[in-house]
């Protein structure tokens, strides 16, 4: 979160069940555990976010 200061106005945990770990940016899925099955590497994501701000 830090790496983003300034940048980013909210940040929005919504619970679920069955171990669903998922994260978007502005409504753009960037990674879903669901999908792979292992929780993401931080600075991997941290990367697909940098891009998309590109």
């Amino acid at each position: 979160m830090e790496h983003f200061r300034g940048k980013v106005e909210e940040v929005k945990l919504i619970t679920s069940s069955g171990g669903v770990f998922e994260v978007t940016v502005n409504d753009e899925k960037v990674y879903s555990k669901k999908e792979t099955g292992e929780f993401p590497d931080p600075q991997a994501v941290i990367k697909q976010i940098e891009a998309m701000d590109a």
